[in-house]
Formats: structure tokens, C-alpha cells, sequence
């Protein structure tokens, strides 16, 4: 029996999701202390509900998706609005270290995936399928070169699964880990944010905090979102020579558009306001991931596959603690960029964002933390993860 959920009724359905975490997590004292973002819990529960639903009682559910990539690219617009150029220059040798280290993962985690499946006889491409293609490029990424390894000269048929359940796998594991590896970090150093001063506006490091907001001024802010959506969409259609996400064109329209604003006087972007609208998008485009993912395709799994993203999870636990944390100046920004990096690391940029987000909430606000991950996430970590993957697929053993 399909149980259709249309608009309405799927817009009630992630809402639920997002108030079933909230209830959950203040009701477990494990869940608050470890820092497990709201959509993670609640989305996890209702995708367990709908698989045990699906299994033993014939029910599958179909919901509607219309929601799903505006609400993505809404939240990476009111990014790019945030985007004061000024203020980059506050991530100055952070951003370039962060952008070195997230690399180096990048490398490891194809090196790692492909060493395991050789161990273990299996085919090499099931290991870079299960590396920084989907590790730290997500469904899009892991979609994209599924496609090309299923034609001429990989000719591997299994590859859309994989790339689907391995991406699947990680987003789930970047937002477990990623508020525990920053409460250890945080206690065992004793590291306290320095930004509690509260002298200027916090934008996604306190979603919670008390905005002033009026009619007028959310249809202003609301204005803006949308034309970052029209023009970025339609940029994606035009601009052939280079390829790129929706979303980055989005991200960077909202960039360029805040500071033509700013620059000429003609208006002044309401931070908190964007913010407001950045974070609900932000939660609701998760929770609809969470529960709709299809667990069937994790349980189906083969052992090797299972293998090499346990030793990704325990790759990105280390390298977070070890080298993100140490290199990144071995304080509290430290700490929460490690926990940034355990989220679009494994999972997508919006999980770094909800995992940075959960930790400030309960440590104190990290502006240099929310500078430099949006920028590394989304500018600059599909178009290295590019060249890194395009160069493991040159390698012998894969031709």
C-alpha cells in the first residue's frame, strides 16, 4: 500500500521531524551532551519508522520533493548574503590552512578507500566511490561520477547504489560525530569561546537568539533570497564552459549582490534577518533528507563497503582531532571547525553548518569558524575534490 504525501502534508512532516528531535534531545541528557543536531535525531527516527513500515506492513510512502532543493539553495543564498568581503579578510591564514588540511583529507580518503577494497579483492572503483566522491562530495558529486563509471571504459553497473548508500552513510555519520569530536576537544583542553562579547551580530552561530523582525523588512530580506534563486538558477543553464552546483551560483549571486548593495548605499542587507531565513531553510532541507532516506539500501550493503566507511568515520574522527584541530591553531575555533570539518567531510556543507551550530549554541559563538567553513565548503571544495578525484582515476589500476 503507497501512502502519498503531497506538499501540504510533506511540509508537515519535516516540521514534525524537526520538533520530534527538539523533544527527544531534551529529554536525553547523552543527546545534549554530544551535541546531536535536532534533524539528525528526529530525521534518523522517522526513516527507521518508514523502513520497519515499508518491511512488515507493506507501506511505502512517496513524498513531495518541490520543497526539497529551493529550501537548499535559499540557505546557501542567505550565505552568500552574509558574505561581507570585508569580513574575509578575518579568516586570513585560518582560511588558506583549513582549505590545505581539507585537502590532504581529500587525498587520504580516496587512498584509504581504494587500499581497503584492494585487501579486500574487491573492485578499486567501489573504494573511490567511497572516498571524497561522496565522502566529502555528497549525493550531487557522488551522482554525477556514478554516472560516468557506469559507461565505457569502467562499465560498472553497481555504481549509482553505491554512490547513493555511501552518500547516504556519510551524511547520517558527519552529524553524529561531529558534536561529539568537539565536546572532547572542548573539555579535555578546557577551551573557551572568546566571543562572547555580543557587541555585533551573530549570524548562523546562534540561530535561537532574539531577532527583531518586521513584515516590511522580511519581504525585503525575503526579495533578496529570492532573486539569488532566480539568478543563480539561470546561470546554471547559461554559463556551459564551467561546471558548477546550482547552489554555488546561488551562494556566489548573494556574494556579489550583498556587497554591490553595500558598496553603493543602495541597501543594507538585515543580517539577522537572512540568518533567520537561512536557518529555517537549513533545518527543513535536512529533515526532509534524514527521513526520507532509504535505509534498505545501508542494510543491503556488502561487508566491503561496510568496511571502508567505518574506516572513513574512524579516518575523519582522527584527522579532525589530530590535524584540523592542532593546525588550526589548537583553540576553541579550532574546536569547532573540527566539527565543521567531520560534517562536509563525511556528509554536505548544510551538516557542517547544523554541527557548528549545535556546538556554539551550547559552548559560545566561533565567527572565525562561520567564515571559514561556508567559504571552503562551498567555494572551494567541489572544485578541488574535481581535480583530486579526475587524477586517482588516471591511475593504472583503474584502466
Amino acid at each position: 500500500m503507497e501512502i502519498t504525501f503531497d506538499f501540504y502534508s510533506t511540509l508537515c512532516a519535516m516540521i514534525f521531524v524537526l520538533l520530534l528531535g527538539t523533544f527527544i534531545i531534551k529529554k536525553s541528557k547523552f543527546l545534549q551532551d554530544y551535541n546531536i543536531p535536532e534533524p539528525v535525531v528526529g530525521g534518523i527516527i522517522v526513516a527507521v519508522a518508514i523502513f520497519i513500515a515499508n518491511k512488515y506492513a507493506g507501506f511505502s510512502f512517496s513524498f513531495d520533493s518541490s520543497l526539497k532543493d529551493p529550501l537548499m539553495l535559499a540557505f546557501y543564498a542567505s550565505i552568500g548574503l552574509s558574505a561581507d568581503f570585508a569580513a574575509f579578510k578575518k579568516g586570513g591564514k585560518i582560511l588558506f590552512g583549513f582549505l590545505f588540511i581539507v585537502t590532504g583529507l581529500l587525498i587520504l580518503q580516496n587512498l584509504a578507500g581504494i587500499g581497503v577494497a584492494l585487501v579486500m579483492g574487491e573492485n578499486p572503483l567501489i573504494g573511490l566511490l567511497s572516498g571524497s566522491i561522496t565522502m566529502s562530495g555528497g549525493h550531487g558529486t557522488g551522482a554525477a561520477w556514478a554516472a560516468e563509471f557506469i559507461k565505457e571504459p569502467h562499465n560498472y553497473a553497481p555504481a549509482m547504489e553505491i554512490a547513493m548508500a555511501a552518500a547516504t552513510f556519510g551524511l547520517i555519520a558527519g552529524g553524529i560525530i561531529g558534536g561529539p569530536v568537539a565536546r572532547y576537544l572542548v573539555v579535555r583542553h578546557n577551551l573557551v569561546s572568546k566571543d562572547k562579547s555580543g557587541k555585533d551580530d551573530t549570524l548562523f552561530e546562534e540561530p535561537e537568539r532574539e531577532r527583531l523582525i518586521t513584515a516590511n523588512s522580511f519581504i525585503e530580506s525575503l526579495a533578496l533570497i529570492t532573486i539569488c534563486l532566480l539568478v543563480g538558477t539561470e546561470l546554471k543553464k547559461i554559463v556551459t564552459f564551467v561546471t558548477m552546483p546550482t547552489f554555488v551560483w546561488c551562494l556566489l549571486v548573494g556574494a556579489l549582490l550583498r556587497n554591490v548593495l553595500s558598496a553603493t548605499k543602495i541597501h543594507t542587507v538585515f543580517d539577522r534577518e537572512v540568518s533567520v531565513i537561512g536557518n529555517v531553510s537549513l533545518s527543513l532541507f535536512l529533515a526532509f533528507a534524514l527521513m526520507t532516506i532509504n535505509l534498505s539500501q545501508l542494510i543491503s550493503l556488502a561487508l566491503p563497503m561496510l568496511t571502508i566507511l567505518l574506516v572513513q568515520i574512524i579516518i575523519m574522527v582522527l584527522y579532525s582531532i589530530f590535524v584540523t584541530y592542532r593546525f588550526c591553531g589548537k583553540n576553541y575555533d579550532a574546536a569547532v571547525l573540527s566539527a565543521g570539518h567531520c560534517g562536509f567531510g563525511l556528509g554536505a556543507t548544510p551538516t557542517a553548518l547544523v554541527n557548528m551550530q549545535t556546538v556554539t549554541k551550547h559552548y559560545g559563538p566561533s565567527h572565525m569558524a562561520f567564515i571559514v567553513v561556508p567559504l571552503v565548503g562551498a567555494f572551494f571544495i567541489d572544485i578541488i575534490n574535481a581535480f583530486v578525484i579526475s587524477g586517482m582515476v588516471n591511475l593504472p589500476i583503474f584502466n
